[in-house]
């Protein structure tokens, strides 16, 4: 059951050219610009980032070696901007990756299978886990110690049975 430790997680996209000198416009995924400036290489090297700042609006402007002008910029548009989860800083106990919980399965804390993680959201209070049934019918769960009893990319989720209806 355990995930692949090198499969890409997605911290960016290319969201369109910035200026006529070659920089990108970023769509954030994660933590912000310093998640992005911990790393150097994306899609398995394909992209170095050379630099990289904060636009005040919640994305980022940066700039790649491999691209040199706008109109190579613009190719980039759509653009997932990945790296290996191994690449990754490690966790404390009780944090965990999106891209970690996505994909597990999920059980009730009365052993029944539930379906499968397919999506992490936040509204503002906090994460909540969208579990979809095998009749692909999808139900929402909030990822707090109440709902979620225990996860692990071993054993998958565990929800308590009372949020599982």
């Amino acid at each position: 059951m355990a995930l692949p430790p090198d499969r890409p997680v997605t911290l960016a996209a290319v969201s369109g050219a910035h200026g006529v000198t070659g920089e990108v416009r970023l769509k954030l995924f994660g933590e912000g610009v310093d998640a992005l400036k911990r790393y150097r290489a994306f899609n398995g090297g394909a992209l170095t980032l050379s630099k990289v700042k904060d636009d005040g609006k919640g994305g980022a402007i940066a700039r790649f070696a491999e691209v040199a002008d706008r109109t190579a910029a613009e190719k980039l548009r759509g653009t997932a901007l990945t790296v290996p989860r191994s690449a990754m800083a490690a966790l404390d106990e009780g944090e965990y990756y999106h891209a970690d919980l996505i994909g597990l399965p999920a059980v009730s804390s009365s052993g029944d299978a539930l379906g499968t993680c397919v999506a992490v959201e936040n509204y503002g209070a906090g994460d909540v886990l969208e579990i979809e049934r095998p009749d692909g019918k999808r139900f929402m769960v909030p990822m707090n110690a109440q709902a979620v009893l225990e996860w692990s990319d071993l054993t998958g989720l565990v929800i308590d049975a009372a949020y599982a209806d």
